[in-house]
């Protein structure tokens, strides 16, 4: 396979609002790639200088090998998916569907054969004759995907298609996109702010913060191993601990906390008296009624919220910070109001370069040596 969008040097400015920043990118054929990311970092205003809606200020945008800035919208080999559906709602849903066709001038008998193809594929056979006011939004999502694959484009855009549609639904429609997307092996460019969404159909996740990639990896190491503060807070719950590298050795670093001293695993790139974060996730931490050799953290049980198979367990550090623990309903838990002892294996936390250097100011009290 070889890469079949990519994106180099590639700003955005509007007025004084740098949304794009020097945004570099490859994504490979027959990929499912989500741009994810809260609002205003950027994904969106990717997606649409793809599509050709909006033009770069600087940098290049290639689809195919062949450079595409100065082509029209309709001249590109994409299409795309909007959240709003974007029906034509005069037209019965077979002429939604083969619009696309009909405006390229493809025969009448092939356009048939393949708009009730399209409506097979997505599960809508039946419903030729019926208008979009007829439908749900879940039916009518299909019909706006049915559009755009109709044309049988090398790269479909889709710009939260899903974000209109409740929660259940939304979850069946993730498993339907990607079956689609494997069956038909073209390339999906998905914009989200959905960490979920972006985790459960993913090859590749970009997350993107302030403009530019905070991480571009598969969705298990987005998760597992953040690269930077940002990631590892919006891509599901953690705990996070900012301190000091007080010690190095055999692979593990000792930091120094507002709490007290912790162990981390500690790759090579880290040094001594560095400032950095720690990321634990909930299913990673543990505690305990006695202390635990590496870990001075002394913690007390606030809460216990149950969520079906899993206790979430909430306890408080001394500074009042809250950690997070998740635990199997039904084990032996210590008591509300008790004191605990919250740990963690060292190879189960994550180390991050802390690069804007913000530290607990209490740390300004601590001794070093």
């Amino acid at each position: 396979m070889g890469k079949i969008v990519e994106i180099a040097g590639v700003n955005k400015i509007y007025g004084t609002n740098h949304v794009v920043r020097d945004l570099n990118l490859s994504i490979e054929e027959g990929e499912f790639l989500t741009l994810l990311g809260s609002s205003g970092c950027g994904k969106t205003t990717t997606l649409r200088m793809i599509a050709g809606f909006e033009e770069p200020t600087t940098g290049t945008i290639k689809v195919e090998g062949e450079q595409v800035e100065d082509k029209e919208a309709y001249e590109r080999n994409v299409n795309t998916v909007f959240q709003s559906y974007a029906l034509f709602p005069h037209k019965t849903i077979f002429d939604n569907i083969a619009y696309g066709l009909k405006m390229k001038k493809v025969p009448k008998d092939e356009i048939k054969t393949r708009v009730l193809e399209m409506m097979d594929m997505v599960q809508l056979n039946g419903f030729e004759k019926r208008y979009p006011s007829q439908l749900s939004g879940g039916q009518k999502q299909r019909v706006a995907i049915a559009r755009a694959l109709i044309n049988r484009p090398k790269v479909l855009l889709l710009d939260e298609p899903l974000g209109a549609l409740d929660l259940k639904l939304r979850k069946q429609m993730q498993l339907e996109l990607k079956r689609l997307q494997k069956k038909l092996n073209i390339t999906f460019i998905y914009v989200t702010h959905d960490q979920e969404e972006a985790l459960t159909m993913s090859d590749r996740i970009a997350v993107m913060h302030d403009g530019v990639i905070d991480q571009l990896a598969k969705p298990t190491d987005i998760y597992e191993h953040p690269a930077t503060k940002f990631v590892a807070t919006f891509i599901g719950e953690t705990n996070i601990y900012d301190g000091c590298i007080t010690s190095i050795k055999d692979g593990v670093a000792t930091m120094t906390l507002e709490n007290g001293e912790v162990s981390v695993a500690c790759p090579g790139d880290f040094s001594l008296l560095e400032y950095a974060t720690i990321s634990v996730r909930p299913e990673k931490m543990d505690f305990s009624v006695i202390p635990v050799q590496g870990f001075e953290l002394k913690a007390q049980v606030k809460d216990y919220i149950y969520v079906g198979s899993v206790l979430k367990a909430i306890v408080t550090l001394p500074n009042g910070l809250e950690l997070k623990i998740e635990r199997l309903a039904g084990q032996e838990l210590p008591p509300i109001g008790s004191i605990c002892y919250p740990h963690w294996k060292v190879e189960d936390a994550v180390l991050i370069h802390n690069e804007s250097h913000y530290i607990f100011e209490a740390l300004d009290n601590i001794k070093l040596a």
